[in-house]
């Protein structure tokens, strides 16, 4: 490979070594060599019809597409001809999808229970991917309604849990003293009990109560000296 600047041509570096996933350098190696293939998908697309409501993020090496059609039909036709498309790009520049990893899921107002047919790629290689229940994505829960119940529910025991935990926090002689309880519960636990809750989170908003149990507790062990 070589680097090009404006009017500057570098020479010729040896580009057949690799870079493992933790090191600091592999997300923005990644982003520069995966944008060209997100900008001709996007250009592929815009000349198909049928994918005028679909859209693709991306972060770092985690990415996804939506459709934001009304019928499950549709949807997975769309989702088959975009997985289709970067997967043919992603050939072409000799990178690999790890299909294992493939998830599928649906956002729904229907009230009742509903049949989601799965996504068929096997006519790609790929196997039958069935809809899930709950999407982790970039630490966030969710479901088919939007109501973040799994969500507050993870982490308002993650909270209880490190809560309790503070009790083995001290010397051998006394505990914590108020003031440090304070600064750990306000610099470390509220981020844990609210992460997220810019989604969630609105006046009145009933799923909001699902705290309550946690302001009890958080109350009675800091209380404590």
């Amino acid at each position: 490979m070589k680097y090009v600047w404006n009017n500057f041509v570098s020479s010729f570096f040896r580009a057949d070594v690799g870079v493992g996933q933790q090191s600091a350098l592999s997300p923005i190696l990644s982003a520069l060599y995966i944008t060209s293939i997100f900008h001709i998908f996007e250009k592929r697309t815009q000349n198909l019809l049928s994918l005028v409501f679909v859209f693709f993020l991306s972060f770092v090496d985690d990415s996804l597409f939506i459709s934001l059609e009304k019928f499950f039909e549709k949807s997975n036709a769309n989702l088959f001809c975009s997985y289709s498309i970067i997967l043919s790009l992603f050939e072409q520049f000799s990178l690999w999808i790890k299909y294992n990893k493939l998830e599928v899921f649906y956002f729904s107002r229907l009230t009742k229970n509903f049949y989601l047919s799965p996504l068929d790629l096997e006519s790609l290689g790929r196997p039958l991917h069935n809809p899930k229940d709950k999407w982790r994505y970039l630490r966030f829960i969710f479901n088919k309604k939007l109501s973040f119940q799994h969500l507050i529910y993870f982490y308002s025991n993650k909270a209880l849990f490190t809560v309790k935990s503070m009790k083995l926090l001290g010397n051998l002689t006394r505990g914590l003293s108020p003031a440090y309880k304070w600064f750990l519960y306000r610099t470390y636990i509220m981020p844990i009990a609210l992460y997220g809750f810019q989604l969630w989170y609105f006046k009145r908003a009933s799923i909001s109560y699902s705290l309550k149990e946690l302001r009890k507790i958080q109350h009675r062990i800091l209380s404590k000296n």
